[in-house]
């Protein structure tokens, strides 16, 4: 029955298995891998709990991957990403990895699909800078955009390189970058300086929270491209804070050296108020050390290193307001192979093996 089963309709089947199950399937025979290769990207009524990719900050050929159905840990190998190359943010929903040049030379960044093992590079963009500010918007099947921000623009014929004061657009239909704003002076040196790359967007702004003591945030509003800056509820006294998006909303979680983790989220009026605070007993054994954060519509996870234990809060089944917090045990081997610890870079992935049109 199954081999003589109708393409389309096999694919809609593939559509529901979550990745591990599609790439068993795709590796039983050469009909059924052409079909799972070319089962729909993105489907949104199918939707699987993403996968946390862990990044070593100090090696671009290493991908460590959780698998949140079976609970398991799984290596994978980046060959085909260039060395001085580091990971800037997920391109959450597509699967895929945005990276970045490292060094002095002008920014280039590229996409890479970790799974499939498809890669490629970004235009250059129409002003060289240096260590601009990143953002990503999502949109449907192999549409995204990439917004870079601030960043040290080339030296002149004087020979004094100055900061970029404009705000540029890569649109992944287009294939294309367009400048889109600018901003004052100030907000580009904090930019360039003081921002990790994180950006939440959230009713119709891009955000970015600077790192500098206090913690602040600023955004770009798309229909105005005007700029607003928001400050971070106990910003001067939070050990880390991060940005993520809970239901479309903008969302700060921050912790302070006694453990208290605590989540705010922005409502009217740019006012914050807290919705929900860590336990005790997790945020004290958390808390220490970097602390780092990274979240997806759906689930945050609070790491540092790849072995240890990570905080997860995450919506609790199918209730959309019910949310829970629980443990993933850190990666300390895969295949029986022990695994030397890392300082890692967490994203949020939903992986899919089909082939994608824009590489």
């Amino acid at each position: 029955m199954w081999s003589n089963l109708p393409f389309d309709l096999l694919s809609d089947v593939f559509s529901y298995l979550p990745p591990h199950s599609l790439a068993r399937a795709m590796a039983s025979c050469r009909h059924w891998h052409h079909c799972g290769r070319t089962t729909t990207r993105n489907t949104t009524r199918h939707q699987h709990p993403p996968w946390f990719i862990a990044l070593p900050t100090r090696s671009s050929k290493l991908c460590f991957v959780h698998n949140p159905t079976e609970s398991t840990w799984h290596l994978l190998n980046l060959t085909h990403v260039p060395s001085l190359t580091r990971p800037v943010s997920a391109i959450s929903g597509h699967g895929l990895i945005l990276f970045k040049s490292t060094g002095s030379t002008p920014l280039r960044l590229s996409v890479c699909d970790p799974f499939t093992g498809q890669f490629r590079h970004l235009p250059p963009l129409h002003k060289p800078r240096t260590n601009p500010a990143v953002g990503v918007i999502e949109g449907g099947p192999s549409q995204f955009k990439v917004y870079v921000a601030g960043g040290m623009s080339e030296a002149g014929t004087g020979g004094a390189a100055s900061y970029e004061s404009t705000i540029e657009m890569f649109n992944s239909t287009s294939n294309k970058w367009t400048v889109v704003g600018s901003m004052p002076v100030e907000f580009a040196v904090r930019l360039t300086v003081w921002t990790p790359n994180e950006s939440v967007y959230s009713s119709e702004i891009l955000y970015w929270m600077t790192s500098a003591r206090a913690y602040s945030i600023m955004g770009f509003e798309m229909s105005s491209k005007k700029w607003k800056e928001l400050s971070v509820p106990m910003g001067d006294t939070l050990e880390f804070a991060a940005m993520v998006s809970r239901d479309g909303k903008l969302v700060v979680i921050g912790g302070t050296h006694g453990g208290n983790v605590s989540v705010w989220e922005l409502g009217e009026g740019d006012e914050w108020n807290m919705i929900e605070r860590m336990p005790d007993e997790l945020g004290k054994r958390l808390i220490g050390g970097s602390t780092k954060c990274v979240g997806i519509e759906g689930i945050v996870c609070l790491y540092k290193e790849i072995d240890k234990r990570m905080v997860v809060w995450r919506r609790d089944g199918n209730h959309k307001t019910k949310w829970k917090w629980c443990w993933i045990e850190g990666c300390n081997q895969v295949s029986g192979k022990r695994i030397e610890n890392y300082p890692i870079k967490g994203l949020f992935l939903h992986p899919n093996l089909a082939s994608s049109s824009f590489f």
